[in-house]
């Protein structure tokens, strides 16, 4: 099974992203993500032998708890790339607020899997929507344009939990299921 602990989008937001992709629509090669799905990625584990997914739940429950964050306001505004404005890749949506937050979850959780055999984060975490990927070059310069000189603000949200979802590989796309949730305490 393919899992990541995630930060889930209210559905307000999630129609702000949308209206975030929407300024991009004029910029070829972009294959936008589904809004629908919208979330922060915190920490990407890949493919999980079935038989380790009490283990991974029980050690994101346990960092969670551990690392003590509380339940913390959020924003979602900014544009960036991945991995590069040379070599774009990613386009996202950037979290201000609430960064730190998500920043300490992300490493406390990444030492915490690691401690039982799961591969660390190779890059530096940067909290984000992902917004599209680049398939070609043909938007890049709008791409880049709307990056350097705008400034979207989708909103804010308050954050109460972190989940653990399954990313299900489908010809139409990827479905996401939650499998577990974990809460930060108010």
């Amino acid at each position: 099974m393919r899992l990541f602990v995630s930060l889930d989008l209210s559905p307000d937001l999630r129609d702000a992203v949308a209206t975030v992709q929407e300024s991009f629509a004029d910029a070829g090669g972009l294959s936008f993500t589904d809004p629908t799905q919208a979330h922060v990625t915190v920490k990407f584990l890949g493919d999980v032998d079935a038989d380790r997914a009490d283990t991974v739940s029980e050690t994101v429950a346990d960092a969670v708890e551990a690392i003590d964050v509380g339940a913390f306001d959020a924003s979602f505004e900014g544009l960036g790339v991945f991995p590069s404005l040379d070599y774009i890749s990613v386009v996202w949506l950037g979290v201000d607020d609430g960064s730190r937050e998500l920043t300490r979850l992300h490493e406390a959780i990444d030492d915490a899997l690691a401690a039982e055999g799961f591969e660390r984060e190779d890059h530096e975490f940067t909290p984000h929507v992902t917004l599209a990927r680049m398939q070609d070059a043909r938007g890049k310069a709008r791409v880049v344009d709307r990056v350097e000189n705008t400034h979207p603000v989708a909103g804010r949200m308050r954050v109460t939990e972190l989940t653990l979802t399954e990313s299900t590989l489908t010809a139409d796309g990827a479905v996401h299921e939650t499998k577990e949730s974990f809460p930060l305490t108010e």
